[in-house]
């Protein structure tokens, strides 16, 4: 096991504290669109401005200042208003320190793989574990320039997480780059103004117990009746009490529509976020609560009934179910998604797949489902796959956060449990012990199939390899068992046979069926450990 790195310790991942729903705002009039883009844009200022202010602070932000900030935009909207903005400032500000992290650890990679390539002879031959040195002096001297660039670029992004400075932007930084390559884009300069308004503005609010249907800025009846309370400088465009404008259109959340109005109906939180969708002309509004934390199920009741394990790769999942002693049972099963196309036909492929897999393990009645705890982080640097171009882009088209996410939510409604392992080399050593032995003239065993099952035994806590080595054979009698599918509390396929000592010799046992006697020992090592050997004292020797 020389070179082989410790193996990470599986765990159950803990189910979604937040519940999300989404539908669409129909039968607006063109007054409803015109209140809502007026509140949109101005609440949106405010949030530019805000956030602003907190970058501004940076790591002397504290207690004061956020007060002095809410103030500031209580007189400009409301209270409640403020109190949603600056939370979605620290939010985005939070974000904005994990991304720098992230980008600091990735520059790092970089440079640790560049120098120590450069370190190495030209031409050097690299392992499956370190790559080699480069292949000529052009080469070298180019990732020479590359390694300063990078050293510059980390120099600068630790520089400024010590200062505490994060660089956002409200709207994306993506669609702000469109701006310079409209041709490319397909968009007109009045389109892409249209949906960067729109991603800067800001229309939602944060819920609250003990209020009127859970929020008293975006209310919500049970009947559908959407009405949003305005800000102070646009309050005049009310058309009901109290400041409020109350939209034509009506509201049913057609999935967990019985959950929310539970909610709604007994004043419990609601948070909602009204947005445009400027592509398909659309108005959607989204309601998101809070669910008490659910208790974790432990390991040991997850793997009751056995496992599904579920290898993820670039165009299916490949799951195979498995017994609680780690044995396969069945046929391997594949799920198969496209992530080409546009983000939401990725999205939605996603989703299908999960749904049948999900779908599948219900069926069989299996509790939980075994899968690799996947990171690319370190594996999408291009100073580590530099050449190869196509795997850098299958590594990187993998939705792994996404993916993880979506299986974890959707697996909680069923109420199975998610089981992540440690992803090293469970498709080597699973084709390794796996992929020949099932393989048969009926049955087409693929790498990733064996990688399923080397996932789920890791899942179920026992080792991915088939069996042991067997004994010496000089040793057979004090090697004991060479199997490793069961536990020592199981009685396997290699385990002791019952006793015998309850039935006349070569009669039938108990249970009606003959056993066949053990034949008789012709060697002194096999002689059952019952018989006791005496020296007769009148045999002498010579």
């Amino acid at each position: 096991m020389g070179g082989v790195r410790k193996l990470a310790v599986s765990f159950v991942v803990p189910a979604p504290a937040g519940v999300a729903v989404r539908d669409r705002l129909k039968y607006l009039t063109v007054e409803d669109e015109r209140v809502l883009r007026a509140v949109g844009a101005h609440q949106g200022a405010l949030a530019s401005g805000d956030l602003k202010a907190r970058c501004a602070d940076g790591l002397e932000h504290g207690a004061e200042t956020w007060a002095a900030r809410k103030r500031e935009l209580t007189a400009l909207s409301s209270s409640r208003i403020a109190g949603a903005i600056t939370k979605a400032t620290h939010d985005q500000w939070a974000l904005a320190r994990r991304c720098q992290a992230a980008y600091i650890q990735n520059l790092e990679a970089g440079i640790r793989t560049l120098r120590h390539r450069l370190s190495l002879p030209l031409g050097e031959r690299g392992t499956k574990r370190a790559a080699g040195g480069y292949r000529s002096k052009s080469e070298w001297f180019r990732k020479s320039r590359r390694l300063a660039a990078l050293e510059d670029r980390h120099t600068a992004a630790v520089a400024d997480r010590q200062a505490g400075r994060v660089r956002v932007v409200r709207g994306g930084k993506r669609l702000l780059n469109t701006r310079h390559h409209l041709t490319q884009a397909q968009l007109t300069e009045a389109q892409w103004r249209e949906r960067w308004e729109a991603e800067r503005w800001f229309l939602a609010a944060d819920g609250e117990s003990g209020k009127r249907f859970g929020n008293e800025t975006i209310r919500v009846t049970l009947d559908g009746e959407v009405s949003i309370k305005l800000p102070a400088p646009l309050a005049h465009l009310a058309n009901t009490r109290y400041g409020r404008y109350v939209l034509t259109g009506r509201i049913a959340f057609a999935h967990r529509g019985a959950e929310w109005a539970d909610r709604i109906e007994a004043n419990r939180a609601v948070a909602y976020r009204i947005h445009l969708d400027v592509e398909r002309g659309r108005w959607y509004l989204t309601a998101s609560w809070q669910r008490p934390v659910v208790q974790t199920i432990p390991w040991e009741t997850a793997r009751g009934r056995g496992m599904i394990g579920v290898d993820t790769n670039a165009d299916h999942f490949a799951a195979y179910r498995l017994d609680r002693h780690g044995n396969p049972i069945g046929e391997p099963h594949r799920f198969g998604y496209d992530l080409s196309g546009t983000t939401t036909h990725r999205d939605a492929q996603i989703r299908h797949a999960l749904t049948r897999l999900i779908n599948w393990v219900v069926r069989v009645g299996v509790a939980a489902i075994g899968i690799e705890d996947l990171d690319f982080t370190t594996e999408k640097t291009r100073e580590k796959h530099g050449r190869r171009k196509r795997f850098r882009q299958l590594i990187s088209g993998m939705p792994t956060g996404k993916l993880k996410a979506r299986l974890v939510s959707m697996a909680a409604e069923q109420g199975l449990a998610i089981v992540a392992v440690d992803p090293a080399y469970t498709s080597m050593w699973g084709a390794q012990h796996w992929q020949k032995p099932l393989t048969t003239p009926h049955r087409k065993m693929s790498r990733h199939d064996a990688a399923g099952i080397a996932i789920g035994r890791r899942a179920l806590g026992h080792p991915v390899r088939r069996r042991t080595a067997p004994p010496p054979h000089d040793r057979s009698d004090r090697a004991g068992h060479r199997t490793a599918q069961a536990g020592p509390g199981d009685r396997g396929r290699e385990g002791t046979r019952p006793p015998a000592t309850d039935r006349p010799p070569g009669g039938p046992s108990p249970s009606g069926k003959r056993k066949r006697e053990p034949s008789a020992s012709n060697t002194v090592r096999d002689a059952p450990s019952t018989q006791q050997w005496v020296q007769d004292s009148l045999m002498r020797t010579g």
